[in-house]
């Protein structure tokens, strides 16, 4: 098939070093299995429909759910994202990912323990992202759908890299998160409410740079595995995401 995707050389190069090392007997050949990974990822096909050339859909399969309770997946993006930091102006957001109802079903009441929750629109699972001055994501968390912006933004916070200005919505609009990005040394770039008594100043013209993480989201969504959830594991799901976003914008 001609329109099968493989990994270049040169892109094996720059993810070797996140492989975890092979103990007994050799793996078998890694670009060979990744590029069968990232076909059928970014495709939402069966493990068992993997074309031929990918070799046994057993071995893609047991590489994939190996490496994703790992958490390799995942250091890889977070790897190469910090070998060129582009960091003087970062973003955070979230979107919102339809959860199949093989994702939310089969388990727990609905789909507790899974982070996929009720909204508005159904049963999803909220990606909360961080991105560079590209538009690049560099950091990634997942909760269930329900869940404030501001849970992303507590447990990202700490892994912030050091950057000049920070731009969000105005659902990112609290005291506290507004004091912790100024004891970090960063500007943070945030409407205020249209509830605060206080007006708070923002920079527009600097925010409208934000439409970059918007951006960024749609990109991921054009895998069909990131935009609709089928893993019941959320570490599995995540490892997914990391995945869409190393291949879209670090490799």
């Amino acid at each position: 098939m001609s329109n099968l995707y493989w990994l270049t050389e040169v892109q094996m190069a720059r993810l070797r070093p996140y492989f975890p090392k092979s103990r007994g007997l050799p793996r078998v050949d890694d670009r060979r299995i990744l590029s069968g990974i990232i076909f059928i990822n970014r495709n939402v096909l069966r493990w068992c429909d993997a074309p031929a050339a990918y070799g046994p859909p057993k071995t893609l399969y047991n590489r994939w759910k190996r490496w994703s309770d790992m958490g390799v997946f995942a250091r890889i993006m977070t790897g190469l994202a910090a070998e060129a930091p582009d960091n003087k102006t970062i973003s955070i957001d979230a979107t919102y990912l339809k959860a199949h109802r093989t994702a939310s079903s089969l388990g727990l009441k609905r789909g507790r323990g899974r982070l996929i929750g009720p909204t508005k629109g159904g049963m999803n699972t909220k990606l909360h992202a961080v991105t560079d001055t590209s538009g690049r994501p560099i950091r990634l968390f997942i909760t269930a759908g329900q869940v404030s912006d501001y849970t992303g933004a507590m447990a990202l916070l700490s892994s912030f890299p050091n950057a000049e200005w920070l731009l969000a919505d105005r659902g990112y609009d609290a005291d506290w998160f507004r004091e912790a990005l100024s004891e970090r040394g960063t500007r943070p770039c945030i409407p205020g409410r249209a509830s605060r008594k206080k007006v708070v100043r923002c920079d527009k013209r600097r925010y409208k740079r934000r439409n970059r993480i918007e951006r960024m989201f749609g990109r991921l969504k054009d895998w069909r595995r990131v935009a609709t959830r089928y893993d019941r594991c959320p570490r599995v799901f995540l490892s997914a995401i990391a995945l869409a976003a190393t291949v879209i914008f670090w490799l």
